[in-house]
């Protein structure tokens, strides 16, 4: 099962192309929140052939009222978890731990910017933001599972804004 993950559009208006496209590719979609307006949740979600979405801390409040603020389902076998907002500090193990108290293997997660990955006993899953990035690059991830084998892949995207600092780090050293 090929499934897209995003998080943290911020959009007010249209869903760049690129992204929709990306969505349709995927046998499910899921957003982790930050949709931001009506407009945007309607095209992600016109755009997938199943959407599993939560709500964002800065969603418009039609959102909020439609969509839950977590979400449990199955994928081939495969318990996950979906949050925008976590009780993260500096590292992941309160997500890690948040994962165990929900029950699931892979617990995505927003609110970040920043893609994250990380693998102990359950997979910790941020695929960072399409659009606006914090000193990463603009990406989704492909959660991929095939019974209980699972991977990821961070795909970057070219809709998005460039991280200032991410852009100055990579001109340093350059002549």
């Amino acid at each position: 099962m090929k499934i897209a993950v995003l998080s943290d559009t911020h959009l007010r208006a249209k869903m760049p192309q690129e992204l929709l496209d990306m969505l349709k590719d995927a046998d499910l979609v899921v957003h982790a929140g930050d949709f931001i307006t009506p407009v945007v949740y309607e095209a992600v979600k016109a755009s997938s052939k199943r959407l599993v979405a939560v709500h964002g801390n800065s969603d418009d409040d039609s959102i909020k009222s439609t969509l839950p603020e977590s979400v449990i389902f199955d994928a081939e076998g495969v318990k996950i978890g979906v949050i925008h907002k976590g009780r993260y500090g500096t590292d992941v193990t309160n997500m890690r731990y948040l994962a165990l108290e929900m029950g699931v293997k892979v617990l995505i997660y927003g609110h970040l910017h920043s893609p994250v990955i990380d693998q102990t006993d359950v997979l910790l899953l941020c695929p960072g933001s399409p659009i606006f990035p914090r000193m990463a690059d603009p990406t989704i991830a492909i959660l991929h599972v095939e019974g209980s084998e699972i991977r990821v892949d961070i795909i970057k995207t070219n809709t998005g804004q460039m991280c200032k600092s991410i852009d100055f780090a990579r001109s340093l050293g350059k002549e």
